[in-house]
C-alpha cells in the first residue's frame, strides 16, 4: 500500500509521525484499545523497510483475531503521509513502513542545525545523583576501580545529555578500620627507617607507596614517632589470628602515639586521597561532591539513624551489640549496626549516608558498586524501608570485575599485598581514550577481559581506533575541500540516492532514541556499540563512494552527510569521555 502524497510540510519526528498514523488507524479498528502502547523498531534487514510495528500482535488477544488479519485492517485505515512510500504486512503480522527519500535524509539537516545538542533530551526537571568509585583511600586506584570510574562518569554524562540534572559524588571512606590499617602500615614502615624492625603483618598494606609515606614522615618530623619494639609488642596478642594481631598493632599505635596518631592517620589519608583525585582528574573523571564518611559521625547522623530504627523496634540487643532486623526485609541474616564496644559498623554509616542523600532532595539515587557488593543491596534497602524512605528512589548498578591481560598473562590484583596494576599504569600504557572506550565494551554487569595488545594496536580491529579514525577521515575530507562547512546546513540532499547513504542516514536518526533508552537502562555501553556501528557505516560508504566528486550538487550533499556523521561521532565520544582527533 502506498501512502505517498506531494511533500509540502516540514519533516516531523518520524517515530512520532508513524505512531500517529498507527493511532489513527487504531481508533478506527479497535477504539476500545486506544491506550495500547505503540512500538516502532528498525528492522534488521533493509528489505523490510525503515520501521516496523507489532501493534497487530499486541491486539490479537484482546480482539481474538489473527494478527495478520488485524494488520491488514490497520493498514487499510492508515491515513496518507508524504513521508511514507509504502507499507507491507510481514511475518506473523508486522506492519513495515518504507520512508520517502526526503524522510530518510532529512536527519542530516537536523543534525547540522542542532550540532552538539543533537540527541540531547529536553530538561526533565528531575535531580539525579550518581555516586561512583568511592574506593577506600588506602592505596592507588587499580584497573578495577578504573572500570567503575569510566562507567560512572559515562553514565552521569549520558543522564545529563538525556535531560536530567545530575550530581556526581564520591563517598570518601575516611573513617573505620581500613584507614587505621593504612595508618599503622605507614607507621611500622616508618619505624623500620630507624631500625625498629618488626615482622611486617602480611595483612597490612604492602605497596611501595606505604614506604614513600613513611619516608615523608621521617623527612618532616625525624624520630618524633619512634617507639621501642618492646612497648609495641605488649599490645599485640600472641595468636595465629592475623586480624587480631593487626588490631593489636593498631591499638599500640593509638596508645603510644596518643594525639600524634591523628597526624599519621591524617597524613596517610591526605596523601592517598590527593593521589586518587589527581588520578581521576587525569582520567577525565570529575566529581561535584566529595562526601566524607567521618562527617556522618561528627554531625551525629549515624547515631541519629540507628536511634530512629531503634525507636521503630527494628533494632535489638544481643551479646552487648545492637542488631538491625535485616531478615524482616529480605536479607539472609540480621546485621550488626553497633558493636559491643560501642563502635558503629560500616553498615550503620551507610544507612545514615543514604538517608542523607534522600534528605538532599534527589528524585533518584544511583549507586555504582563492585559486583562483590551484590548481597549488600537488600540490607541497605531494608534499612531504608525500615526508616520510612522510598526505596524505589535507590538504584544500584553493579560493575563486574576486570581481568587485565598483558602478553597473554593475567595480572593479579591485591591492594594490601601491593600486587596490582594501577589505573595510572594502564593509562600510561594504552592512553585515556582506549581505557575509557574499552571499559565500555561490555555491559557493566558482565566480566571484562581487557586486551592490552588490542588496545594499543592501530588497526580496524581496535574499536576506539576504528571510531576515531572515522572522525579523522572526515576532518581530512574537509581539509581537502577547504569550503565553508556552515553553508552545508541547507543543501539539497536529493543526490543521496545510494543504499549506503540511506543506511548511514538511518543510523544517524537512531541517536536521539538511543540516548533516551540508554539513560533509562543505565547503559552507556550502548553508546560505544552504536559508535562502532556508525563508524562501520561511514567507512563502508566512504570506501564505496567518493565525497569530493566533480558534480557540485552531489559533492555538497555528500559533504553534508559526512559533516553530520562527524557531529554525531563527536557527541557520542564526548559522552564517553573520549577525544575526537582531527588526524591520526
Amino acid at each position: 500500500m502506498s501512502l505517498a502524497m506531494p511533500v509540502a510540510a516540514p519533516l516531523p519526528d518520524i517515530r512520532q509521525h508513524l505512531a500517529g498514523l498507527l493511532r489513527t488507524a487504531l481508533a478506527s479498528v479497535a477504539p476500545e484499545q486506544h491506550d495500547t502502547e505503540i512500538l516502532l523498531e528498525r528492522p534488521k534487514q533493509a528489505s523490510h523497510g525503515d520501521f516496523a510495528s507489532n501493534l497487530a500482535m499486541q491486539l490479537a488477544r484482546a480482539l481474538k483475531a489473527n494478527p495478520r488479519q488485524i494488520a491488514e485492517r490497520l493498514q487499510r485505515e492508515l491515513p496518507p503521509s508524504p513521508w511514507v512510500i509504502k507499507t507491507e504486512i510481514a511475518g506473523a503480522g508486522f506492519i513495515n513502513f518504507t520512508l520517502a527519500p526526503a524522510a530518510r535524509t532529512a536527519v542530516v539537516h537536523t543534525v547540522l542545525a542542532h550540532g552538539g545538542d543533537f540527541g540531547r533530551g529536553l530538561s526533565k526537571g528531575k535531580k539525579l545523583q550518581v555516586e561512583f568509585v568511592s574506593a577506600n583511600p588506602t592505596g592507588p586506584l587499580h584497573v578495577g576501580h578504573g572500570r567503575g570510574a569510566a562507567y560512572g562518569a559515562s553514565l552521569a554524562s549520558l543522564l545529563a545529555y538525556a535531560g536530567y540534572q545530575v550530581a556526581r559524588e564520591y563517598y570518601v571512606n575516611d573513617a573505620g578500620r581500613q584507614m587505621d590499617i593504612l595508618a599503622v602500615s605507614t607507621w611500622l614502615r616508618y619505624l623500620e627507617l630507624f631500625d625498629e624492625i618488626i615482622p611486617f603483618p602480611p595483612n597490612a598494606y604492602q605497596g611501595g607507596y606505604v614506604r614513600e609515606m613513611a619516608e615523608q614522615i621521617k623527612l618532616a618530623h625525624g624520630d618524633r614517632y619512634v617507639h621501642p619494639i618492646e612497648a609495641i609488642m605488649t599490645c599485640v596478642p600472641d595468636t595465629d589470628d592475623l586480624e587480631a594481631k593487626l588490631d593489636g598493632f593498631i591499638a599500640a599505635g593509638k596508645d603510644l602515639l596518643g594525639e600524634d596518631w591523628s597526624y599519621v592517620h591524617g597524613h596517610a589519608l591526605n596523601e592517598q586521597l590527593t593521589d586518587c583525585r589527581a588520578d581521576l582528574e587525569e582520567f577525565g573523571v570529575h566529581f561535584d561532591v566529595w562526601f566524607s564518611e567521618r562527617s556522618l559521625y561528627d554531625t551525629g547522623m549515624v547515631a541519629k539513624a540507628v536511634a530512629a530504627l531503634e525507636a521503630k523496634n527494628h533494632i535489638y540487643e544481643q551479646d552487648g551489640a545492637k542488631w538491625f532486623r535485616s531478615t524482616a526485609f529480605g536479607d539472609e541474616k540480621d546485621r550488626v549496626v553497633q558493636r559491643d564496644n560501642g563502635i558503629y559498623t560500616y553498615f550503620a554509616s551507610d544507612i545514615a549516608y543514604h538517608l542523607n542523600k534522600f534528605e538532599r532532595g534527589f528524585d533518584k539515587v544511583v549507586d555504582v558498586w563492585g559486583a562483590d557488593h551484590h548481597g549488600y543491596i537488600p540490607r541497605v534497602k531494608g534499612a531504608l524501608a525500615a526508616s520510612g524512605a522510598d526505596t524505589d528512589k535507590l538504584d544500584v548498578a553493579l560493575v563486574q570485575f576486570v581481568s587485565l591481560f598483558r602478553d597473554g598473562q593475567k595480572a593479579a590484583m591485591s591492594t594490601r599485598a601491593g600486587e596490582y596494576v594501577t589505573l595510572r599504569q594502564l593509562r600510561a600504557e594504552v592512553g585515556n581514550d582506549a581505557c575509557r572506550f574499552f571499559y565500555m565494551l561490555r555491559k557493566c554487569d558482565q566480566a571484562l577481559d581487557f586486551d592490552l595488545d588490542l588496545a594499543t594496536s592501530q588497526s580496524n580491529d581496535n574499536p576506539v581506533y576504528y571510531v576515531q579514525y572515522a572522525h579523522a577521515r572526515i576532518c581530512s575530507v574537509f581539509g581537502q575541500w577547504e569550503g565553508d562547512a556552515a553553508s552545508l546546513g541547507k543543501v539539497d540532499l536529493t543526490p543521496l540516492i545510494h543504499e549506503r547513504e540511506a543506511a548511514l542516514c538511518a543510523r544517524l536518526a537512531e541517536f536521539p532514541e538511543l540516548i533516551q533508552q540508554g539513560a533509562r537502562d543505565y547503559a552507556p555501553h550502548s553508546i560505544a556499540f552504536y559508535l562502532k556501528d556508525l563508524a562501520a557505516d561511514f567507512h563502508g560508504w566512504y570506501n564505496a563512494e567518493r565525497v569530493l566528486v566533480d558534480d557540485e550538487a552531489t559533492k555538497h550533499a555528500r559533504l553534508a552527510l559526512a559533516l553530520a556523521t562527524r557531529q554525531v561521532l563527536r557527541n557520542g565520544l564526548s559522552i564517553l569521555g573520549v577525544s575526537q582527533p582531527a588526524s591520526m
